[in-house]
């Protein structure tokens, strides 16, 4: 019997985890996973019962070389290790125990959008496609061998969900593609070109704060890649704290001789209210206001006076 461990978090590694039991339900199954972020979406306790109510064992951590973990490791033969949506190092004394190597699976098409939060980035900066990469860990991040890539389109008008949703299923697509030939040793390894690699931050919650002197178009994508289930694009307004989760492009808005970037300078009943940007101007249509509910922006910037950022 085969036996394989699976380091997963998010709604995503919870999907991943029901395809691996549906294409592997013989294996033997270790699944580790950690508690969601504050406001986070969860999945935590969504993974726990599913990998129990299916036989396998659970356990929670962040560092698997801690001191709770080492019998674990020194007593379980691991056959194949995969990691979905891991967020902590994995030292090379733990990925190194299995058999057939320890595969990561990375939201982008690798070497291109190595580290974290590659999707966001590439929403962020205006791509029209991200992608999947399956490869074999190494010691530097995200720098092994690719087994495997699927490339997923990123429409004009996509939100991180639509895209997230892409790439999940990418993740599923990929796995069952190429499971049998990991479970058996059979997989071909494609060293990456690292001359061509590119690497992205680690996102803080105040990087999403808007600028509103950029142009629309980052202001835009900015936005749309920030929308549920991430916290969301901000900025401020007489000291309260204003979450735009969605807007529009306004191409055809006359253009101001006298502009200043974050002005109100127009409400639309029932639709939202037009903001000025570096370049042109955006429609804000769905905003929240510190904790409160998300209303239509015309029902609460509704004032010429309103200066966003300021």
């Amino acid at each position: 019997m085969n036996r394989i461990v699976l380091l997963c978090a998010t709604r995503r590694g919870y999907f991943f985890l029901k395809k691996l039991i549906e294409i592997s339900p013989d294996s033997e199954k270790y699944v580790f996973s950690f508690r969601e972020e504050p406001g986070e979406p969860l999945f935590f306790d969504d993974i726990r019962k599913l990998i129990i109510a299916n036989g396998g064992q659970f356990f929670e951590a962040k560092q698997l070389d801690s001191d709770k973990m080492v019998s674990f490791w020194e007593h379980t033969l691991i056959d194949l290790m995969l990691v979905v949506s891991w967020r902590y190092m994995i030292p090379a004394s733990i990925y190194s125990r299995s058999r057939l190597g320890t595969y990561v699976f990375h939201d982008s098409l690798l070497p291109k959008y190595r580290g974290f939060s590659p999707a966001v980035w590439a929403v962020i900066n205006g791509e029209e496609k991200t992608g999947i990469t399956l490869f074999e860990i190494a010691e530097d991040v995200d720098a092994g061998d690719i087994i495997d890539q699927e490339s997923v389109p990123i429409q004009l008008d996509d939100t991180i969900s639509d895209v997230m949703e892409r790439v999940t299923m990418s993740y599923l697509h990929i796995l069952e593609k190429n499971f049998r030939g990991l479970i058996g040793g059979t997989v071909k390894k494609i060293p990456q070109d690292h001359s061509q690699a590119t690497f992205t931050c680690k996102r803080l919650k105040s990087d999403n704060k808007i600028n509103w002197t950029w142009p629309s178009d980052r202001i835009y994508n900015f936005i749309r890649a920030l929308a549920a289930p991430y916290p969301g694009a901000y900025s401020y307004l007489n000291g309260k704290k204003i979450t735009i989760w969605t807007a529009k492009r306004l191409p055809d808005f006359h253009s101001y001789a006298g502009s200043i970037p974050g002005r109100l300078v127009q409400i639309i009943p029932n639709t939202g209210s037009v903001i000025l940007t570096g370049d042109g101007a955006l429609l804000l249509t769905e905003i929240q206001i510190d904790r409160g509910d998300i209303v239509c922006a015309s029902d609460v910037l509704k004032s010429l006076r309103c200066t966003l950022g300021a």
